[in-house]
């Protein structure tokens, strides 16, 4: 595993006797280590280039991790009475750190529980003695024992969070210790996922493209990456979001729902420009005003998600008013540019063009903007699949992406017409090509129950812009339910129980005035209000407090985009889009999960222009530049053979796309 270093802004404060500031450091680039001394006692270490390193000792501590996803934190150190506060944090170092940390302070809490006054005094003069006295060593890796160690602490004691300034009279809760006033005291430590103690010591790990992807991103390259559904596109995102400091870090998405699962804003609101519908001149002055012009001036990388939902256009304007309004003339005005996106989902939705004979627009997706070549410096395409497991299906699928179907695939897809995938009361979410009709039906079924509704309204950080909240988050402001009704779960509750986004239920009570669910698997959950937030693109957040359900009969194709269903049944004769069927057949995990009422292979197409370009892209792939390691140093090396780089791209070269005519 990766040595735990944290490299952010650092400020000491030390504290008087009245709790006053009587000293204070700060390190504006400040590298943040764990140290161990000859006996064995952890520090932690602050440094920076011409500045007197600081070393801090790690014992009876409090860190407070609420804002570590935002690159923040600090850590109270009881016994040097002072406090030390981190910023600007890369949030996946800075969760890294803290979990290494709490799994070095539990392994030594252990490993000292034995220990008597009489054998610690010993030690202590064997370190004084000692030649080695005063040097200290960089902490070792975390090994897997000392994860599988810290894991089953954190899994039997429920009490490890930091607790809330209002909570003094918390009782510790170490069973050894008991009721003794004089007991040791607790050390508290962060917890990543409230609701899963065991993911404090759980290290996420990208596979081999994927860290490829990485590393480029990291290396300050414009990058495209795409991927058919199911790749670990958002996941991947999102790992690459958490690598970068906050500050000069822009995330945006090209929906508000997508810009909320990465906890962005949408393009349009971060250009400043409106609609993307007046001239460059205007545009321009719109994003001269303060406020925008703050926002791109500040801007060093710039991640958009969805960018298949971006047109040319809009792509190709945005980009001027960069160069424009940074006085920068290199491509979008020097900011580093981080795209992700599958042009073979839900085409972008534009204007259509003034020629009647001509009703698409000449340039429709973003690949075909003037400025997109000269802005995209690597691109990748990520094929390992997660969301399905069977390769008959994942088959079936990458075919009908790009508009290939056989008779042996209409044959399997039309079989699953009499296959029942119901159970425990659980029906299958129907999908439809219109949110119109998605809407009307959860209506009228929700009607025909009989038992009496209960509704749920939200509580909003600002009553003034409930509206803006709900066209950028999958929960409602207004929800109603009732005992029998099919709901689905739009937050991820309990990873290792199946309560997961998309996850699928049916109302069975409601127990203090909250709906009890049970879901496919049988697994109960009481939901309760979970916290939703978006950015704005002044740096102010709005907060939607609600309970993570909504009606489940049936959900439009356009807002399945990113789910994961485990019982689906659909329609496919109303399609009207090229990548319709695509995005709707590969929210279903499996065939045995799925129902299609009706399918025609002539109503599974995709769009020319789209096909064209990936046999273009996927050629380009090869001549990517990447960071290899030879005879043990990391060199640049532009080559076509990297990593698996040869048997990766020649996998995706041994698959054709369809012949264009």
């Amino acid at each position: 595993m990766e040595d735990p270093v944290v490299v952010s802004c650092v400020t000491i404060e030390w504290l008087n006797a009245q709790g006053l500031t009587s000293k204070k450091m700060v390190y504006k680039t400040g590298m943040i280590k764990i140290l161990r001394n000859d006996i064995r006692e952890m520090f932690l270490e602050v440094s920076q280039d011409k500045m007197q390193p600081t070393k801090l000792r790690l014992k009876d501590i409090n860190v407070h991790k609420k804002f570590m996803l935002d690159g923040k934190a600090s850590i109270n150190f009881k016994s040097e009475k002072c406090n030390l506060y981190i910023s600007n944090a890369a949030p996946a170092s800075l969760i890294f750190f803290l979990k290494t940390l709490y799994i070095k302070l539990t392994k030594e809490n252990e490993e000292n529980k034995g220990i008597t006054k009489e054998q610690m005094h010993k030690k202590l003069r064997e370190h004084l003695l000692s030649e080695k006295a005063g040097k200290f060593d960089e902490i070792s890796p975390v090994t897997n024992s000392e994860l599988d160690r810290a894991r089953k602490q954190a899994i039997g004691k429920s009490t490890l969070t930091t607790p809330s300034p209002n909570s003094r009279k918390r009782k510790l809760t170490d069973a050894k210790a008991g009721d003794n006033p004089r007991a040791p005291k607790q050390l508290y430590v962060p917890r990543t996922i409230e609701k899963r103690p065991d993911d404090i010591v759980q290290m996420e790990v990208l596979n081999e493209e994927q860290n490829i992807i990485l590393q480029t991103c990291l290396s300050g390259k414009n990058v495209f990456f795409t991927g058919s559904a199911g790749t670990g596109k958002s996941f991947l995102l999102r790992k690459i979001i958490s690598t970068f400091p906050p500050d000069g870090l822009t995330v945006c998405a090209s929906t508000g729902v997508a810009a909320c699962l990465i906890g962005g804003v949408t393009l349009h609101s971060f250009a400043g420009i409106g609609a993307g519908d007046h001239s460059l001149k205007k545009s321009i002055e719109l994003a001269k005003r303060p406020a925008a012009a703050q926002a791109w001036r500040k801007c060093k990388r710039l991640i958009i998600d969805e960018i298949s939902m971006v047109d040319a256009d809009f792509f190709d304007l945005i980009e001027a008013v960069a160069r424009e309004v940074r006085g920068n003339d290199k491509p979008f005005g020097g900011i580093q540019l981080i795209l992700c996106g599958d042009f073979f989902q839900l085409p972008p939705v534009v204007k259509r063009g003034d020629n009647a004979e001509n009703q698409k627009p000449r340039n429709r997706f973003c690949f075909q903007a003037k400025k997109w070549q000269s802005c995209i410096q690597a691109s990748f395409e990520l094929k390992k699949i997660y969301r399905q497991k069977d390769p008959k299906f994942v088959e079936i699928l990458n075919s009908i992406r790009i508009g290939r179907v056989t008779k042996e695939m209409t044959d399997t897809l039309l079989a699953t017409a009499r296959q029942k995938i119901e159970s425990n009361g659980i029906l299958a979410t129907q999908l439809c090509s219109h949110t119109q009709d998605a809407d009307n039906i959860n209506k009228s079924r929700l009607e025909n129950l009989k038992t009496p509704e209960k509704v749920f309204e939200s509580t909003d950080s600002d009553l003034y812009l409930t509206k803006t909240l709900d066209s950028q988050l999958p929960v409602p402001h207004k929800l109603v339910l009732k005992e029998g009704c099919q709901v689905m779960l739009l937050k991820n509750i309990n990873l290792s129980n199946g309560l997961v986004n998309g996850a699928r239920g049916i109302v069975t009570k409601f127990s203090d005035g909250f709906p009890v669910v049970k879901f496919k698997n049988n697994v109960e959950y009481i939901a309760k209000p979970e916290k939703w937030i978006i950015k704005l693109p002044n740096g102010t957040q709005l907060q939607r407090k609600q309970v993570p359900l909504k009606l489940a009969y049936c959900i439009s194709i356009h807002k399945s985009q990113g789910l994961t269903l485990d019982c689906v049944e659909m329609s496919l004769s109303k399609v009207f889009e090229a990548g319709q069927a695509y995005v709707a057949l590969s929210r279903a995990q499996s065939l045995d999960s799925l129902r299609i009422l009706d399918f025609d292979g002539k109503q599974i197409w995709a769009d020319p222009q789209v096909l064209i370009f990936y046999k273009s892209f996927r050629r380009q792939i090869m001549d990517i530049p990447v960071m290899i390691p030879l005879g043990g140093q990391k060199k640049k090396t532009d080559v076509k053979k990297t990593l698996n780089g040869l048997k990766l791209a020649k996998s995706i070269m041994d698959k054709p796309l369809v012949t264009i005519n």
